[in-house]
């Protein structure tokens, strides 16, 4: 099934269960309910996920303050991964980011995760550094990734291309 049939939305304490249910089946140290309860209720993230029939499918979480943001994660259900929905969440959110003036984006991502890394990439995130043996669960170096948000573009699949529709563009933070 194609990206574009997930409904995009931002997610907030009535999507608890779905979010820890999605993060337990990708995260060797998941977030629990906590942490997402007083992330939200805080302001302290942003959370938007992909949904099809009530379901959620993926979700991305990011922090912002000033003019930068942090993503923080990205999820895509096992079974539906290299459909697109992350390239779609990501372009989504970032166009969100954008919108919110935001002109710096960072992250680290493991070393060993290639696909997550070659999607980054593709919205134009570069590699500036390396945290050594910081991921607990097995010491993996964390690749730290930086994107300096572009002009527009005439490039849909691109933060703040100006051919972009509008269901791309809702879903901003207040």
């Amino acid at each position: 099934m194609d990206a574009n049939h997930y409904e995009f939305s931002r997610l907030g304490p009535d999507d608890l269960p779905g979010l820890v249910a999605l993060e337990r089946l990708c995260f060797s140290h998941p977030w629990n309910e906590r942490q997402f309860l007083l992330g939200l209720e805080n302001r302290a993230f942003h959370v938007f996920g992909l949904k099809r029939g009530g379901e959620l499918a993926a979700y991305c979480s990011f922090h912002a303050a000033a003019d930068e943001m942090e993503v923080l994660n990205i999820a895509v259900a096992p079974p539906l991964r290299r459909r697109g929905l992350g390239h779609r969440l990501l372009g989504l959110v970032l166009q969100i980011c954008r919108n919110l003036g935001i002109t710096h984006g960072y992250l680290e991502v493991r070393r060993s995760n290639a696909a997550a890394r070659a999607l980054y990439q593709a919205f134009g995130f570069v590699g500036y550094g390396v945290r050594k043996a910081y991921y607990p669960d097995n010491g993996e170096d964390a690749v730290l990734m930086r994107l300096d948000f572009p002009a527009a573009t005439t490039d849909p699949e691109r933060p703040g291309a100006p051919g972009q529709t509008s269901a791309q563009s809702q879903g901003e933070p207040s």
